[in-house]
C-alpha cells in the first residue's frame, strides 16, 4: 500500500480531483459538481466484508443541489446514477490509494437496486463500498465491489459487482 491517510476531508478530495493526489495521469475524481462525495471517513486495502479493501464516504444534502432544480421541477430527486456514479468514483480511487498507476474508467456493474429516494428534505448519503477482488497484473489493474448507499441510515441504493479499471493509456 502507498503512503496515504485513511481518511480524506474535501480539500483532498479536490486535490485528487486536480491530479495532485495521486500524480499526473493516475486515479482522479471529478471537480464539483459531479465530485458525489464530501469525505472519506475510512478506506483500506484489507478491510471490509471480503478483507480485500472498503471505502466509507459521505456527501451532505443540501436542498440548493443542482439536479434537484432540473430533475424533476417541482418533484425533486437526485438521479440514481449519481449514486452509481459516486460508488463508482469511490471504487477509483480505492485503487489510486493503493499506489497502482493509470486513469480510472467504469467498466460496468452487475446488479442495481434502488429502493428509496434522495429528496432534498435528507440530510446525509453515506457510501459503503467493499472490494471482492483487486487485481494488479502487467496487462490488468481492476477493483470488483459490491456498494450500498444510504440516506440518513436507510439502504436506498444496492449494488453488485461493480467493475472499475486503470489504465495508463
Amino acid at each position: 500500500m502507498a503512503d496515504y491517510p485513511s481518511s480524506f476531508d474535501r480539500d483532498d478530495l479536490l486535490k485528487c480531483a486536480r491530479g495532485e493526489l495521486f500524480g499526473p495521469g493516475n486515479a482522479q475524481l471529478p471537480e464539483p459538481p459531479m465530485l458525489m462525495m464530501d469525505r472519506i471517513t475510512d478506506i483500506s486495502g484489507d478491510g471490509g466484508k471480503h478483507g480485500k479493501g472498503h471505502v466509507v464516504a459521505e456527501f451532505d444534502i443540501t436542498p440548493d443541489l443542482w439536479f434537484f432544480e432540473c430533475h424533476f421541477p417541482g418533484n425533486p430527486i437526485m438521479p440514481g446514477c449519481l449514486g452509481l456514479d459516486g460508488l463508482w468514483q469511490l471504487t477509483g480511487f480505492n485503487l489510486g490509494w493503493r499506489g497502482w498507476q493509470g486513469r480510472g474508467y467504469a467498466l460496468g456493474v452487475g446488479e442495481v437496486k434502488l429502493t428509496g429516494m434522495v429528496r432534498p428534505d435528507r440530510k446525509m448519503l453515506t457510501y459503503y463500498v467493499d472490494f471482492t477482488k483487486a487485481v494488479q497484473t502487467r496487462r490488468l489493474t481492476m477493483g470488483v465491489a459490491d456498494g450500498i448507499v444510504e440516506a440518513d441510515g436507510e439502504v436506498i441504493y444496492q449494488v453488485k459487482d461493480m467493475k472499475v479499471a486503470l489504465s495508463e493509456s
